[in-house]
């Protein structure tokens, strides 16, 4: 991986097919590594929560990708501020994981905000716009903390784009 360089924005100036592609599902538990080793918590979402009018809006090649995600923060939980229930830029891992060889496909969403409090069994909504890379197997943690670092800031500039910041109004997030 040393050496390899990367692009600072993904995708085309407007998101092209399949995207927008919608999730919504419950948050799971999943292996309790993305905030403790890679300090990128992530809500785990199961499979299942892809909306798809026709499979080819489904995700069908294993990577990261970036997009928009909600916390769907029940009123009067007062755990949670309001703040916590915005939308919010995030990057997704969709796949094996090669790097800790998991054996079954997982959805792995991490939000750029800081939650208040954890929120496992709570919904969640996101809306992948675009894609980053695909998944590798990487020599040590340190490179790929540092790969995801980058797909953190790669994301944020691909979704700063016009034709991506209008998704943080659609209709498939709860307006406040």
């Amino acid at each position: 991986m040393a050496g390899r360089t990367r692009p600072d924005v993904c995708g085309p100036a407007v998101p092209e097919a399949p995207y927008p592609v919608y999730l919504d599902g419950l948050v799971e538990h999943g292996f309790g590594r993305g905030g403790k080793k890679l300090n990128t918590p992530t809500a785990n979402l199961p499979l299942s929560s892809q909306h798809a009018v026709a499979e080819s809006t489904r995700l069908a090649e294993t990577g990261i990708y970036y997009g928009f995600a909600q916390l769907d923060v029940p009123n009067g939980e007062s755990i949670y501020p309001p703040v916590d229930a915005k939308v919010y830029p995030m990057v997704m891992s969709f796949g094996y994981n090669p790097h800790f060889a998991n054996k079954d496909k997982t959805i792995e969403v991490h939000v750029m905000h800081g939650y208040a409090a954890d929120f496992y069994g709570k919904g969640m909504r996101a809306i992948v716009l675009g894609y980053i890379r695909p998944e590798l197997k990487y020599d040590s943690l340190e490179a790929l903390i540092a790969d995801i670092e980058k797909d953190k800031q790669v994301g944020i500039a691909s979704l700063e784009r016009p034709a991506y910041t209008k998704y943080i109004q659609d209709p498939f997030f709860r307006q406040s």
